[in-house]
């Protein structure tokens, strides 16, 4: 064998080790970033663990199986990794085997044990990153709080005491079509919910009935054991889904005079052409003044992993909601709507390997109408996408995707402001009762 085959068979197989190694380093810098381990206080043996039950349990998309161990174990002892040598055969080629001893060569130095003096020069290149990692949040920290004093100036009148909304029934004139039924003696809460239709929609519309109570005097829906001099039926004239038109209110009519019927009651409905015609006028004025807020943010550097978005967000209060991939801040009162709600790739949180699952972009989401304006949502959106931003190296635009600026996130407070006094004006105050219905 000349000396050009044996030098092109050490050349080949030092490519060939430089091809594994690089390999081996972009799978490991394009991995989506992962959540850390939750700290873990003492073993716990399998025995004496007993699930909480009492509380409803998120699924874990990134934490492996905890497993506890003896704590009287021996040391575990790590064998020194010795070099692989490839013996020769007399059937196959020099050239070959020295090429394919190289190679094996190569895989071990990637997979061996680093000695003491690579640890510290390893060490040494994480305290360098850290710094300038420290460097870098301490210039975005910075830069964040300028845009809390803009929005707080001008959502201060919206953080003031306000009066609280009336205390109204289920039903109300303000967005319902309300038909009286007078009855000639009290009838009971159990006759009245027998005769009840079996679905509370007309349409997309909501349909109620009510039943005056002979002892509180209110209001409410029928209850057994309960006695009611008077009903009342209702139909919402609008929603996000559009106004109330004249086939709607015509199986509202039906409805209401099969439920009267059944009870001996006799049902007076208003006229339905002004009902339609004020439907389409509330429609009109909640599909002007609606407001869906939604910021994107996108990762600058590495993707990120579903648990690495979900334990972020968790820190900042958001927790797990309904559907796969998205994530709210609830609402101090239960059974109101949340207060934001972050949504990522739906596919991601599904996969059956979630750490491998990449997320580029995650979105921020505010419903205006849906939300007292007392709990400051808009501010607490705006410093929880900075937030983000900060601990996720990522970076923040709006609807249009244009980076948020201040002179933007200024500009869209005083339109809400804006918004908030006007549906103040019309009894329709963010966050009450009445504006959940009407836009929902």
């Amino acid at each position: 064998m000349s000396t050009l085959q044996i030098g092109l068979a050490i050349a080949g197989g030092v490519v060939l080790a430089g091809v594994v190694a690089h390999s081996t380093w972009t799978s490991r810098k394009n991995k989506p970033r992962q959540a850390e381990p939750l700290p873990q206080e003492k073993s716990i043996e399998p025995a004496a663990y007993t699930p909480d039950y009492g509380q409803p349990q998120e699924p874990s998309f990134d934490v492996a199986p905890s497993v506890s161990y003896d704590v009287h174990h021996e040391p575990e002892v790590i064998a020194p990794v010795t070099t692989p040598t490839y013996q020769t055969t007399g059937s196959l080629d020099p050239v070959t085997d020295m090429a394919r001893s190289m190679m094996e060569e190569a895989t071990a130095h990637a997979q061996r044990v680093p000695d003491e003096a690579e640890l510290a020069r390893i060490a040494e290149s994480k305290a360098a990153a850290s710094k300038v990692a420290e460097e870098r949040a301490k210039q975005q920290a910075a830069q964040a709080p300028v845009m809390k004093p803009v929005v707080a100036q001008v959502m201060e009148s919206a953080a003031s005491d306000l009066p609280q909304p009336e205390k109204r029934p289920a039903l109300d004139a303000l967005i319902d079509v309300i038909a009286a039924v007078e009855i000639d003696h009290p009838a009971s809460g159990d006759a009245a919910l027998q005769a009840m239709p079996a679905t509370r929609r007309v349409g997309s519309k909501l349909f109620s009935l009510e039943g005056l109570n002979t002892e509180t005097g209110l209001w409410e829906h029928p209850r057994n054991g309960q006695r009611y001099s008077a009903f009342q039926s209702g139909v919402q004239l609008a929603n996000r889904t559009g106004p109330l038109n004249e086939i709607e209110f015509s199986e509202f009519v039906t409805k209401t005079q099969h439920f009267a019927d059944t009870i001996n009651g006799a049902p007076e409905f208003p006229d339905m052409l002004e009902e339609v015609a004020r439907a389409r006028e509330l429609d009109s004025f909640a599909s002007a003044h609606d407001a869906q807020l939604s910021f994107t943010l996108k990762a600058t550097k590495a993707a990120w992993s579903p648990g690495y978005v979900q334990q972020n967000a968790a820190r900042l209060g958001f927790i797990a909601g309904v559907l796969p991939g998205r994530m709210v801040v609830p609402a101090p009162v239960h059974g109101l709507p949340p207060i934001l709600g972050l949504t990522f790739d739906s596919q991601a949180a599904m996969s059956e390997d979630p750490t491998q699952s990449a997320i580029y972009e995650l979105a921020l989401s505010l419903d205006v109408p849906q939300v007292d304006r007392k709990e400051e949502p808009y501010a607490r959106m705006i410093q929880t996408a900075y937030e983000l931003a900060r601990v996720m190296d990522g970076a923040i635009s709006d609807d249009n995707g244009q980076p948020l600026s201040e002179t933007a996130i200024g500009a869209i407070a005083r339109d809400l402001l804006a918004l908030y006094d006007t549906l103040d004006a019309r009894d329709l105050s963010a966050g009450s009762p009445q504006a959940r219905r009407l836009f929902s």
